[in-house]
């Protein structure tokens, strides 16, 4: 009871006290509410000013615990009095939860200064910036720079888009390789092309000498038609002996819409034949046949230019290959060639195929096809069987070589192809390994021959053969 007097007396004087300045203030709080012990092992040591940080932070928090707001002895308003008495056990509370308050702010002080951190520039870092240079490849010598021209390429001589400009009297001039008559017209009934090739005149002599020709003077010319983008499906005429002012008088049909002819190139080729080596092409003429009426028809005198193809093609070959594991057996099927060499002047050729089959490099068995008289395009559709151990399929090799039958002396050569373990490039490699991986099914590829000369160079297989 006494002590309940003591405390009242005192809350009397603190109300009746002005609060004229802090340090007043402290001392009636202090007057009227001394700290116990307890209370100071409770809160602790206080700072001796109150951060400016923690203000900040009291004044915008509010206390989710107890709801109680806390501000700091600077913030109390001097007409701010209180009104009501408090327990010694609410104050106690209120203190504790001061302390709580206290604590977490402290542990959410930050125990270094704030740094404003800027983006490093690496680059920068060192005593001084080094300017980089863009890479650029080394320029070889000038020698060797000009090595790699090709002169043709800017020869006033070349048959390049500036033959297009020209007329057919400048080209005869500069070129000098003579000038074909032909016609084309189309025949809307039939639904086909049709080309006349009628002669040729001033070709020039042959610019090789071959000790097998009778007379070195004279060329045995003929012409080979195409329709631009196909190679393929070509005609040619007849050779005809000796001479540089062919007449041939033969007429060709192509089978195609006349759309499709409009969009097609006719192509001309004069070539010279001979019978021991490759044919070597004279010149060529192109025409557009957009460029003219094809209903109409017309007759033409054009003049040879250089062509880029010095030689002509040998021909190809379709085959069709499959091996039966169960038995043994390697089968092979010639089934047709085309635009073959033309080995007869007189009445074309009578090609035919002979297949050899060679084990490492001995030559085990020998067939041929029939003869197909007088055509470049023969179709044969024969069947050959050869018994292969599966355990020797892998150093086997087939070689097709293409003949022209001749009477009165040996065969001649068109062209040849190895396919297996010494293949003679690409396409047959490619076949043979597709042999290899689907056995028991036909697989079928067209070949294009090669020259005798470089089937012994890239293919041992063709070394062992006749």
């Amino acid at each position: 009871m006494a002590y309940t007097q003591g405390v009242l007396a005192r809350l009397t004087d603190c109300l009746l006290c002005r609060w004229s300045c802090r340090s007043c203030l402290l001392w009636c709080w202090e007057c009227c509410f001394p700290r116990s012990d307890e209370e100071v092992e409770i809160l602790g040591p206080f700072p001796a000013q109150t951060p400016s940080w923690l203000v900040n932070e009291c004044v915008d928090e509010k206390d989710t615990d107890t709801g109680v707001t806390h501000v700091d002895a600077m913030a109390i308003p001097q007409d701010s009095i209180p009104t009501q008495r408090r327990s010694s056990s609410e104050m106690s509370r209120s203190t504790f939860s001061l302390v709580r308050q206290l604590s977490s702010l402290d542990a959410r002080r930050p125990s270094s200064p704030l740094v404003d951190v800027k983006p490093i520039e690496f680059w920068a870092m060192g005593p001084r910036k080094e300017v980089i240079q863009p890479l650029r490849r080394p320029q070889p010598p000038a020698n060797d720079y000009f090595r790699k021209l090709e002169p043709r390429l800017y020869s006033l001589d070349s048959s390049g888009d500036d033959v297009d400009s020209l007329t057919d009297e400048e080209i005869l001039l500069r070129y000098q390789l003579g000038m074909l008559h032909f016609s084309t017209q189309y025949d809307l009934i039939n639904g086909h092309l049709g080309v006349r090739v009628i002669e040729a005149r001033d070709l020039p002599p042959p610019l090789t000498c071959d000790g097998a020709r009778q007379d070195m003077a004279h060329s045995n010319p003929y012409v080979k038609i195409s329709l631009l983008p196909d190679h393929k499906n070509s005609r040619q005429t007849g050779v005809k002996r000796k001479t540089q002012n062919p007449v041939f008088e033969e007429r060709f049909t192509f089978d195609l819409l006349f759309l499709e002819a409009q969009r097609r190139t006719l192509l001309l080729s004069v070539v010279d034949f001979d019978k021991f080596s490759r044919h070597c092409v004279i010149g060529k003429v192109a025409l557009p046949l957009s460029e003219v009426d094809l209903v109409k028809g017309g007759h033409w005198w054009k003049a040879l230019i250089p062509s880029s193809q010095n030689e002509v093609e040998l021909g190809e070959l379709l085959l069709s290959l499959n091996y039966l594991p169960s038995a043994g057996r390697l089968n092979v099927d010639i089934i047709r060639a085309k635009q073959l060499l033309q080995t007869d002047m007189c009445q074309g050729s009578d090609p035919f195929v002979k297949v050899q089959l060679v084990t490492g490099l001995k030559l085990v068995k020998t067939k041929k096809t029939s003869c197909m008289k007088g055509t470049i395009d023969p179709f044969y559709n024969e069947s050959f069987s050869f018994r292969v151990p599966h355990e020797d399929l892998s150093e086997v090799s087939l070689v097709f070589t293409v003949y022209g039958h001749n009477m009165k002396s040996s065969n001649d050569f068109v062209g040849r192809i190895v396919i297996g373990q010494f293949s003679t490039g690409p396409p047959e490699t490619s076949h043979w390994r597709h042999l290899l991986a689907s056995q028991r099914t036909p697989v079928e590829q067209w070949h294009s021959l090669r020259s005798r000369a470089e089937c012994d160079r890239v293919s041992p297989a063709s070394l062992e053969v006749t």
